[in-house]
């Protein structure tokens, strides 16, 4: 192993060290406690379509939404959530596999719920790459016949730059191919990577599928943040200070606990009983 690759190593470690202890106390997997993922939910009149939500990188179908799956399921949806891009060995933390092998995982998962449901379609919400990733889904494995919407909470739409630091992958040979082999969804997310290039080729969209995005300008995961938002004719791009200039949500917060970020989902999900979303909305 060359030398810079075994400081690599640690490098990584601690990256990933810093990076977990952003997860809440409740990392243990455990099957969710606050009646989602209920097979036997049967979709309202009022809420026809059963809700998927979509973890992010490091993420699990439990952390990532122990604010959000209640807060739906008190409004009345069926919410589901699943685990995908999981790789040999490494528990609880996923997201980090191929997206599109992870996007066929979603696909398979939709396909569950909509079966146990009776609905046709259903609506998805994702944070972060889980924002990002069914778009590979809507526009590949024909999933824009079975999705009615798409909100990504901070979602990676158009890769990252880390703040400038994957510009410097270039002056390290072989570390882009270290993250690929090692993190294969590190290395997607990457700003003008192959699977971005793809993803994003004859425009963001789908027809058929609603799109909301909801950003934070403090955003120190997923930047420049404004390359989160989407271009299309049936996409409403939110940036959450616009709603809110209190609000101090970062990357891991808007996703995790941020209320207002959850009004703009639940106005997205029902838009014709939208209402408007202040910072007031913290105490909704």
């Amino acid at each position: 192993m060359l030398p810079w690759k075994r400081a690599l190593r640690p490098l990584a470690a601690l990256v990933l060290a810093a990076a977990l202890a952003t997860v809440p106390a409740a990392t243990a997997h455990a099957a969710p406690s606050s009646g989602w993922n209920d097979y036997s939910c049967k979709p309202s009149a009022a809420h026809p379509r059963p809700v998927v939500l979509v973890h992010g990188t490091l993420g699990n179908s439990v952390t990532n939404w122990v604010s959000l799956a209640p807060y739906l399921k008190e409004r009345g949806y069926c919410v589901f959530s699943l685990d995908y891009g999981q790789l040999p060995g490494v528990p609880v933390f996923y997201g980090l596999g191929p997206i599109d092998k992870s996007a066929e995982q979603l696909s398979a998962f939709v396909d569950k719920v909509l079966t146990a449901t009776g609905a046709t379609k259903a609506d998805l919400v994702g944070h972060s790459q889980g924002g990002m990733m069914p778009r590979y889904y809507l526009k590949f494995l024909g999933g824009s016949a079975k999705v009615n919407a798409l909100v990504g909470i901070a979602p990676s739409n158009h890769g990252t730059d880390l703040s400038g630091l994957t510009n410097l992958l270039p002056y390290f040979p072989g570390a882009e191919d270290l993250i690929k082999s090692t993190t294969p969804a590190l290395a997607d997310q990457i700003t003008n990577s192959a699977f971005m290039t793809k993803l994003n080729a004859g425009g963001d969209t789908v027809p058929g599928v609603h799109y909301t995005v909801i950003a934070t300008k403090y955003d120190e995961v997923v930047t420049p943040w404004r390359t989160q938002y989407l271009s299309g004719s049936d996409v409403r791009n939110v940036l959450l200070q616009d709603l809110c200039p209190l609000d101090l949500s970062e990357h891991v917060a808007i996703g995790i606990f941020d209320r207002i970020a959850y009004h703009e989902v639940a106005n997205a999900l029902d838009p014709s009983h939208a209402t408007a979303t202040t910072c007031a909305s913290a105490f909704s």
